[in-house]
């Protein structure tokens, strides 16, 4: 079975280094190192696994100064690895005004970037802040969709204030606020928005262009109901991601095979309604 992970970071030094402070804290959350694999390493994850990746990249110099996860990185790896980096993600640092909107229309008219992750909990803002909506604007007149994670994460987790992030800035209800507003964008929800999977699912099933990738989080612990929504009311909805490198391949699909969907099920979520949605 084909299996598209849509959210797979590239695990390498330039990646770890636009994290700045939250390195150090990702490693005790995770309980292991967070350090850089090579490009070689990572590419041999992906080839053992078997999924073709949708690489992403990652931006928010304006908060902690260290260097961007950039746009022409993560493109140059899929040119030089087409055959498991099928796509990537761009990302723009929202903070920045006017270079961000300027970043966005470069990336996707001379780079080809598929779309633009935000992390709104990192970043330090919500995607519905009317301060941001010049940006929305412009990636909506480009015509390409945007994941934005939804629910809690492990940057700063543990941390004296969290190292200053703020997990309100990831509610679910930005999302539909966004999604209301700009009604012909492609919006991807990412992670399973936890504390707010409930919220997460009714935005889900009431916003047509919201869907939901469920990325970084191990498939045993997904809540019941959601459990049983994927086989059910949202089984159009979902997509898969994994949050390379947070968890093995190993793990998560096997936890993803002992929810005992059938084959019909786990198609639709590994492939089918990426490729339906995001014609991949």
């Amino acid at each position: 079975m084909r299996r598209i992970d849509l959210h797979a970071y590239p695990g390498t030094q330039p990646w770890i280094d636009s994290q700045g402070v939250f390195v150090e804290a990702l490693g005790q959350y995770w309980g292991r190192a967070w350090e850089a694999e090579t490009e070689e390493q990572v590419i041999e994850k992906f080839d053992e696994a078997g999924v073709e990746v949708v690489l992403v990249a990652f931006d928010i110099e304006s908060v902690i100064g260290a260097p961007p996860c950039s746009n022409d990185y993560v493109t140059s790896l899929r040119a030089k690895y087409p055959e498991r980096v099928i796509h990537s993600w761009g990302a723009v640092d929202p903070h920045k005004g006017e270079q961000a909107i300027a970043e966005a229309k470069r990336a996707v008219t001379e780079l080809g970037v598929l779309g633009f992750h935000f992390h709104p909990i990192m970043g330090r803002y919500r995607v519905d802040d009317r301060e941001l909506y010049p940006l929305w604007e412009t990636i909506n007149e480009l015509g390409v969709p945007v994941m934005v994670d939804v629910g809690t994460t492990g940057m700063g987790a543990g941390m004296p204030g969290g190292l200053g992030s703020r997990i309100e800035h990831a509610h679910p209800i930005a999302v539909d606020h966004l999604a209301a507003d700009f009604p012909d964008m492609t919006i991807i929800a990412a992670h399973p928005g936890w504390p707010w999977v409930d919220e997460m699912t009714a935005v889900a099933l009431h916003k047509g262009n919201v869907h939901w990738e469920l990325s970084g989080w191990a498939p045993k612990y997904f809540p019941d109901q959601l459990k049983k929504d994927i086989r059910g009311r949202l089984r159009h909805k979902i997509m898969f991601g994994s949050d390379h490198p947070s968890l093995p391949y190993e793990r998560i699909f096997r936890e993803w095979e002992e929810l005992g969907y059938a084959d019909d099920v786990l198609a639709d979520v590994f492939h089918g309604n990426a490729e339906r949605v995001l014609e991949l």
